[in-house]
């Protein structure tokens, strides 16, 4: 049985974590509303802009000469997964999620006999990934947005992505993200982002979708400008998407742990009172005992 020191050890050593765990909340929580309104200001932009290029490409579909990022090349056997995780842990199952994931749409692909290859945004998915897919993983970025995210950080990923698209290592990306929804849930989500692929449009905008429009330039020249634009503005809605997640997750996870280190706080004092009092009175009686003997 544990002596009253090492008792008392136990109990300073869960607050001295409780101590940790709060302010960690307190840290996550502050960080969580800047990137919640980040990922919710960027949502109608980034939707905009994918239901504007669906409209620009639905007056070139079955064209000659269409950008390659819309027409793809022509094969889907090779797929680029690019799993977005976090630098650091301690957020639940915000980083396996997604390598669950992952793992997943891999196995999936395999099956069909494609070829699979990862990029990975983030220290802990690579990190789980390479312990059983290391030879898949053609890139990897750490420390993204470390101290605030920016759209240069997305503009770093999305020139690797068309780097490798441009050298013909892959014929369809597709991102695997967090997606935020609260700070308790996070939807795991797989967004193709090459070839483009048009959002489903919603009948209240069915009038705007087939309205007529005259282009100067082409609808071929705009595309091949503004696609590159939209998969860096898609990599950036998935960061800010990510990033709230993670901080929802952390809070989330750190508030748990500060209650369970409450708990056993609670369980080791009474013990330590149970004890205390089972010494005193042993103490007592052996006081008792030996002044009845004199």
């Amino acid at each position: 049985m544990p002596s009253l020191k090492d008792i008392r050890n136990r109990i300073a050593s869960v607050k001295s974590t409780q101590k940790i765990t709060s302010a960690m909340k307190m840290v996550a929580a502050s960080k969580l509303r800047r990137a919640q309104e980040q990922a919710e200001a960027g949502r109608p932009y980034a939707e905009r802009m994918g239901r504007m290029l669906a409209s620009l490409a639905a007056n070139v579909a079955g064209g000659p000469g269409g950008p390659r990022l819309m027409t793809g090349t022509g094969s889907d056997q090779t797929h680029l997964l690019v799993v977005m995780t976090g630098d650091r842990g301690l957020c639940g199952g915000f980083n396996s999620s997604v390598v669950r994931e992952t793992r997943r749409a891999i196995q999936r692909l395999q099956a069909e006999g494609k070829t699979v290859k990862l990029l990975t945004v983030g220290r802990k998915g690579r990190d789980l990934l390479r312990r059983e897919f290391p030879s898949l993983i053609v890139a990897s970025f750490e420390e993204v947005g470390k101290k605030k995210l920016s759209f240069a950080d997305a503009d770093r990923v999305t020139a690797k992505i068309l780097e490798l698209f441009n050298a013909g290592q892959f014929d369809v990306a597709t991102i695997v993200y967090n997606k935020f929804k609260s700070a308790m849930t996070q939807i795991v989500t797989l967004q193709q982002v090459v070839p483009f692929a048009a959002p489903e449009v919603a009948s209240d905008t069915g009038s705007e979708a087939s309205a007529v429009y005259e282009f100067e330039p082409s609808e071929e020249a705009i595309l091949a400008d503004l696609l590159p634009r939209n998969l860096a503005i898609q990599v950036y809605s998935a960061l800010l998407e990510s990033a709230a997640s993670f901080f929802g997750a952390q809070m989330t996870a750190m508030d748990n742990a500060t209650r369970n280190a409450g708990e056993m706080i609670k369980k080791y004092t009474l013990v330590y009172n149970r004890t205390r009092q089972a010494s005193i009175t042993k103490e007592l009686i052996e006081i008792i005992s030996g002044a009845e003997a004199l």
